[in-house]
C-alpha cells in the first residue's frame, strides 16, 4: 500500500518491484538473521527485517 522511506532505500525497493497494487508474498522469515524472503512478481528477494518494517501492506490472504 505504501513504502514508508525516502531517497535511495525507497528507490531501491521500487526498482524491485515493491510498490502499490502489486501483491508480496512472504515466503520465510529467518529470526536468527533478522530476514524476510518474499516474492514480488515472479522475483524472490531478501529484505532485512528494519526495511521490511517499512512497506505498509494490506492482507489479502
Amino acid at each position: 500500500m505504501k513504502i514508508n522511506t525516502s531517497g535511495p532505500l525507497k528507490q531501491r525497493l521500487i526498482s524491485l518491484g515493491i510498490m502499490k497494487d502489486v501483491t508480496i508474498r512472504v515466503l520465510a522469515h529467518t529470526a536468527a538473521k533478522g530476514t524476510l524472503e518474499i516474492k514480488v512478481g515472479k522475483m524472490q528477494i531478501a529484505l532485512r527485517a528494519e526495511e521490511a518494517r517499512l512497506i505498509e501492506v494490506d492482507d489479502v490472504a
